[in-house]
């Protein structure tokens, strides 16, 4: 089966710097991989690339089903199935829960400049529906100004469904949660790419989020991709050890503490 997501020969300098260099990766279909790298690695800016937001040095290639995304507008690459949530949730805060919804729903129908139609009629049973795919039903008519943090990300995550992606990028997605929520949010994600077949790459300091939930894992450090593989593989690397504590036991520790 052809992949969703082709990456080839990546790379983006600043300046001298290196951010990202000749990074390769494929993404299959319903496939939830993690690319993991210390603070500076080239995560980011790798993802960047990834939607348009930023243009290679040179060559290199990103491919969604095949067609070529580089040089392509971050807002045609969205229209193409590349959705993406941000380490700060961004919702419209004075809109309801449903509103919100409403909205991207109306932006992915192309009815945003429909001069005949009320916004708050449109699309109230696909929106409802999105908010029972991430358990916020109960929370339709309340402002966004009034949900606690974790709320929000589970709201942007549905926001990032409505326009049926095929690929979704998720930056950080349990920055500032607390632990238990990081670990309902990302179960939650998890579910969501088994049932509908989204495919997902994010990145993520919690390695306990990271091990617990991911099929593969992509480690970056100083723009190079380093290594690759399952957690339990990523676990036992010297290289990804040495590279995150100097050759110490930082992912034996917390595959035993989960466990415990």
């Amino acid at each position: 089966m052809s992949p969703v997501l082709s990456v080839r020969n990546l790379s983006k300098n600043f300046g001298g710097i290196k951010a990202v260099q000749d990074v390769n990766f494929d993404v299959a279909k319903g496939e939830f991989l993690a690319l993991i790298g210390p603070n500076g690695a080239g995560k980011t800016t790798c993802f960047n690339m990834l939607n348009g937001y930023l243009k290679p040095n040179s060559g290199g290639s990103v491919q969604l089903n095949g067609k070529e995304l580089l040089g392509t507008p971050p807002r045609k690459i969205w229209r193409m199935g590349v959705g993406r949530t941000f380490q700060i949730t961004e919702t419209f805060l004075s809109m309801t829960v449903l509103e919100n919804i409403q909205m991207a729903l109306i932006s992915h129908h192309r009815r945003v400049f429909d001069m005949f139609s009320r916004a708050t009629r449109l699309y109230v049973d696909e929106a409802m529906a999105l908010l029972d795919l991430v358990s916020m039903s109960e929370h339709a008519e309340r402002a966004c100004s009034e949900l606690a943090y974790g709320d929000l990300k589970r709201l942007e995550l549905a926001i990032a469904l409505a326009h049926e992606p095929a690929l979704l990028l998720m930056d950080e997605p349990t920055a500032g949660m607390a632990p238990s929520e990081r670990i309902a949010l990302m179960a939650l994600t998890a579910d969501i790419v088994q049932r509908e077949g989204v495919s997902v790459v994010f990145t993520e300091h919690d390695m306990d989020v990271v091990f617990a939930h991911s099929h593969r894992i992509l480690v970056l450090n100083r723009g190079e991709l380093i290594a690759e593989g399952t957690g339990d593989e990523i676990r036992a690397n010297p290289t990804v050890q040495e590279v995150y504590l100097g050759g110490g036991t930082l992912f034996e520790d917390k595959k035993e503490a989960a466990n415990a």
